[in-house]
């Protein structure tokens, strides 16, 4: 087994809880009425690796699930970072 594959668990399993916590955040604060976190963030956090993370925020916290962007574009993004992967697993 390589190296950086501790590595790139780690950095997946962090960046994962990251997006998981900031659809968690932006709901409280959406709840409360207070500044909200930028969709552009929220969206950084998927593309950086942490899709599922995002994606499952939203389903647990039934945040952002009235946009179509997010319901389409969060799985979209896992599915590409997934078929990435096995590319590069294969290849």
């Amino acid at each position: 087994m390589p190296q950086a594959y501790p590595l790139l668990a780690g950095y997946l399993i962090a960046v994962n809880l990251i997006g998981f916590g900031l659809m968690a955040a932006d709901k409280q604060r959406a709840i409360h009425h207070r500044w909200r976190i930028p969709e552009k963030t929220l969206f950084a956090a998927a593309l950086l690796g942490g899709s599922l993370g995002s994606w499952l925020g939203m389903l647990v916290m039934h945040h952002k699930t009235r946009h179509w962007y997010f319901v389409i574009g969060m799985p979209l993004i896992l599915a590409a970072q997934l078929g990435a992967g096995l590319w590069l697993i294969l290849h």
